[in-house]
């Protein structure tokens, strides 16, 4: 491969390549979060290994949980070399917060479940545990849990 002119790739070969769909490399496109490709006179897209690095970046992040807004701004920084990387790691500690606090609703729901499912006794549903607790949120040990989407402190 002549390293002056690097091969530019299909949205396919882009895709296949960072292990998504097609579909996913025109959202990213769409959102601004991936630089609009170069169109050939056939208007096919033309990706670079700029687009190729972009899209793993994205993948990665996403992969590890991290919103839209987060990737947006520590995107931002990967402009700004020279920069302290202050913010960045305020991201990524107040994106660790956010899971530490939803490991510890998962953990909370799960002993609700082992709970439900421990003290069902496999009769029939009228004295089923499992219902009279969703039933009645007074009969649940943790009173105070919300939806994981709740959770979210940032």
């Amino acid at each position: 491969m002549n390293e002056e002119f690097p091969r530019e790739l299909t949205i396919g070969e882009l895709a296949r390549d960072a292990g998504c769909s097609v579909q996913s490399v025109r959202w990213y496109e769409a959102q601004g979060l991936l630089p609009a490709a170069a169109r050939t006179a056939g208007n096919q897209r033309r990706y670079t290994q700029v687009h190729a690095a972009r899209l793993n970046f994205l993948r990665h992040s996403r992969d590890l949980g991290f919103s839209l807004d987060d990737i947006r701004g520590l995107l931002s920084l990967t402009g700004q070399p020279d920069m302290p990387c202050e913010e960045a790691d305020q991201i990524a500690s107040r994106h660790l917060k956010d899971v530490e606090i939803k490991i510890e609703a998962l953990e909370h729901l799960r002993d609700e479940l082992k709970g439900m499912v421990h003290e069902c006794r496999g009769g029939r549903i009228k004295d089923c545990r499992v219902i009279e607790v969703l039933s009645d949120h007074r009969e649940c040990q943790h009173k105070d849990h919300q939806p994981l989407e709740a959770k979210k402190i940032s």
